[in-house]
This record gives structure tokens, sequence and C-alpha cells, in this order.
């Protein structure tokens, strides 16, 4: 099985490059962040031209996920939304049983700055998710997308210019932790403990030829995922050419 995660920082811009991906990786499973779509403008039938349908979570101007699969994959057992989430009117989280397996989409609050009401809902939303995760974590359960957590220094290209920031204090990481402990792995730091995969760079010029960028994307598996795993890579030509996302997608491959 090959799936694919990213924020794509809004579909109605790049939905192009979406198509592009679906048909150079042709995926088992693809999940999207940040759609920031319309509830009723959802791209049903550029996605079922391609081949594809999807199930959504779409709150307009912000947030969105999405999770889109093979025309002949059942998608069932939908569940949008994440039972104790600071802020239910942003479209965050989605569950949905595909293929013998119970996926989700997430993008996690950005948090603004730690001295912020939002960086606590963030830290109240990863401790929703590790409940939820630890409720289904004995089944065959992958959770990816955008967790805006650099889970260790290795993830930040620059650690010294980020401290103080989000995305790499103490309490963000001892909550992503959480979602390991939970009862997941993290597939990419699984097969690459040394390694620093970027999935995010600024827009500024030359963050990205600089390799100026953060590991905020993930694969979650349960152990009865994991056990198949077998690659978790980043495709960083979807941050080159026209209309680029801030993040490249995220492919994992199972056996």
């Amino acid at each position: 099985m090959k799936a694919v995660t990213w924020n794509v920082n809004s579909l109605k811009a790049r939905m192009p490059r979406v198509l592009e991906l679906l048909e150079a990786h042709q995926p088992d499973l693809l999940l999207l962040q940040e759609t920031k779509t319309e509830p009723d403008a959802f791209p049903h039938l550029e996605l079922e031209a391609a081949g594809y349908h999807a199930e959504h979570h779409s709150a307009g101007r912000w947030a969105g996920v999405a999770v889109v699969v093979p025309r002949g994959v059942e998608l069932s057992e939908a569940r949008a939304g994440l039972e104790g989430e600071p802020a239910v009117d942003e479209a965050r989280w989605l569950e949905v049983d595909a293929d013998g397996q119970r996926v989700v989409s997430v993008y996690v609050p950005n948090g603004r700055s730690p001295d912020s009401p939002q960086y606590a809902e963030k830290l109240g939303f990863l401790e929703a998710a590790a409940e939820r995760i630890r409720a289904l974590s004995h089944d065959p359960l992958l959770v990816a997308g955008d967790f805006n957590v650099c889970a260790t220094d290795l993830d930040v290209y620059d650690p010294e210019a980020f401290a103080g920031a989000t995305h790499v204090t103490p309490p963000e990481r001892e909550r992503f932790a959480g979602l390991l402990e939970a009862g997941t792995i993290d597939a990419f730091r699984e097969l690459h403990p040394e390694e620093q995969g970027f999935t995010w760079w600024d827009y500024r010029q030359g963050h990205f030829h600089r390799k100026m960028g953060l590991r905020l994307d993930a694969f979650l598996l349960s152990p009865p995922l994991a056990s198949r795993l077998e690659s978790c890579g980043i495709d960083r030509g979807f941050r080159k050419g026209p209309k680029p996302s801030d993040h490249a997608p995220l492919l994992l491959q199972l056996d």
C-alpha cells in the first residue's frame, strides 16, 4: 500500500498539483490538510475524473482535512472532528475506514506563540488526539498530517533560531511524544533515525534551496501497520514548480 500525506495550503490554488501527484504516484491513500475549502466547493468532480473519491471535513477559508482513495475503495464510518478538541468549529480531524484500516487526516493548530491562547488550545488538541489514538491503536491505524511540532532538534534546521518559539517547546514535544506513547510509531523517524528530512520551508527567498526547513508532517502507525512498514520519504519535487505549497508530500509504503 502506498500512502501520501500533504498539506496543500489551499486546494483551490493547488488542485493542478494534486492531480499531478495522483498521476505521478498513484497512491492507494492520499491525506490532505489545510484544504481551505467551503463544504459545497470541495473538488469531487476533479477527483472523480482522476479515478478517485474522497471524504472531507471542510470549514471554509481556514484548516480543512480530507481522505482520498481510488474510486473502487470504499470509505465508511466517517467521523469529523475530535472529541475534546478546543475549537470544534475548525475542521482539523477526520477519521474514516478505508480498506480494513482506520485512517485519520489531521491538521494540528499552529499555536502562534507560547504566550497566546492559541498555544494552550494546541496543547489541548494534542492531548485529545492522544486519547483518541489510545482508543484506536490496538487495530490497524494510520494517523497522518501536519502536526505543527518538531519532535526533536533534528527536525529543525537551526534549533537556536527557534528558541522560545512554537513548534519546538518542551510542552509541544511532550504532547507529540504522547501520541507515540498512546500506541504508534513515527514512520519516518523509525526508518531514518539520524536524517534531517524536512517537509516545510518558509516561502521566503532561498529557504528551500538553503535547506532551512522543519519536519512538521508525519505518518503515525499502530503496531499492525508498523510491522508492514517498508519505506517513508519526502518528495521535494512538489515543493518546486508552479504554485508550490510550503509543504512537500510525505510518502509511505507498506507491504
